[in-house]
């Protein structure tokens, strides 16, 4: 392998530790909550808890790192995530929030770094490096349920954090040999203050993208949330529906590479823009197809929500600061997890007062009206 894989390879891994770590525990929960015998709430809580110290932790881990180097900030980020996860060894098991939210904090900045260090080495290739990395961060949401099952059915619910944190440990020792970010350091005039980082929410250059981020994970919500009780409506099994679920997973991993390079050869708005007409209409479309057809929305839908993804990721490190980069990366990171929290209420709340179709809908036309207004913004528009 050469050098800039080997980079590339190390930082994925980072990446496929907070994805690893947040869903190899989720999908386990119930285990967990028939251990301790906690409720159906208390799961919900122990969900959103790592995904509330992300929201938060991010832009944090951003500034600092923009400030005082980005490796070093990566590598504190993994220690903590490390010693979150074996935190569960040594403490009641009816702590496990605890041990989510320290494991969110520890996640918040390897994750937000790992993604500024792809930025920012590998400028040429942008959107084909991203492809690489978030193919590989989004198989551990993929190959965590399995994995994490098989380990708690046959080891005990401690053995997903002693695992957790074995990954983490060998993130940790590749990620020594990092070369030291150039410019990672900021001037003393050039030190981003705390309000400062805090306009970089409302930057007008970026405020486009994070609403096309927003809007892309109440799709990737609906799509991974809602989609089985649309089927299971249609009289589907748990494995049919699990089978049409895997498909757009499938899809939705496969595309990322295929989309970056696409963003290399072409504007990368326009793959940005294209993918999320795709997820849209086809997110509006499922709701009124069955057998085959509704495969082909589901695969397509998966294919568009992949690529906004991926090149929205690469689109906020083109447009962002180069001093600022990391903010800017944390910030855009802040508004996935928010999106990631609020969508699923609105589909829920949606399909819970006017079916599920209603939500489906609903939710891909406030795409749909995104995409008329994005075609006018300096960002998005012809230039």
């Amino acid at each position: 392998m050469s050098r800039r894989s080997v980079l590339l390879a190390t930082l994925a891994l980072s990446g496929f530790v907070t994805s690893f770590g947040a869903h190899v525990v989720a999908t386990n929960l119930p285990t967990y909550a028939e251990m301790v015998g906690a409720g159906a709430f208390t799961i919900g809580l122990l969900i959103a808890v790592y995904d509330f110290a992300e929201l938060f932790a991010k832009p944090a881990a951003g500034l600092i790192a923009d400030r005082r180097g980005m490796k070093p900030v990566l590598l504190l980020g993994l220690v903590v995530f490390i010693i979150g996860s074996l935190l569960f060894l040594i403490i009641s098991p009816r702590l496990l929030l605890l041990v989510r939210f320290v494991q969110g904090l520890g996640a918040a900045a390897l994750s937000t770094v790992s993604i500024s260090l792809v930025a920012r080495h590998f400028e040429n290739a942008r959107g084909r490096a991203f492809g690489v990395y978030n193919a590989i961060k989004g198989s551990g949401y993929v190959i965590a349920p399995a994995v994490g099952g098989l380990l708690a059915s046959s080891y005990g619910f401690a053995m997903i954090f002693i695992v957790s944190a074995s990954i983490g440990f060998l993130a940790l020792l590749a990620s020594v040999f990092l070369p030291n970010d150039p410019g990672g350091r900021l001037e003393d005039d050039e030190e981003l203050s705390l309000l400062q980082s805090l306009r970089i929410f409302r930057d007008p250059r970026l405020m486009p993208i994070y609403a096309v981020i927003v809007i892309n994970m109440f799709l990737v919500g609906i799509l991974f949330g809602f989609l089985p009780v649309y089927v299971h409506g249609l009289g589907y099994t748990a494995t049919q529906s699990g089978s049409v679920v895997s498909l757009a997973t499938a899809a939705y991993l496969l595309i990322q590479p295929v989309a970056g390079v696409l963003a290399d050869r072409y504007a990368m708005r326009t793959t940005v823009l294209l993918g999320l007409l795709v997820a849209a209409s086809s997110i509006m479309a499922i709701t009124f197809a069955s057998g085959w057809i509704l495969i082909v929305m589901v695969i397509a839908a998966g294919i568009g929500i992949g690529t906004v993804w991926t090149n929205s990721d690469a689109l906020v490190s083109a447009s962002a600061s180069p001093s600022q980069l990391g903010a800017s990366i944390g910030a855009a990171q802040s508004f996935k997890e928010f999106g990631d929290m609020v969508g699923p209420l609105l589909v829920g709340a949606l399909t819970q007062l006017f079916g599920v179709r209603i939500g489906f809908v609903t939710c891909g036309a406030i795409a749909v009206m995104l995409l008329v207004v994005l075609v006018r913004s300096p960002v998005f528009g012809a230039r």
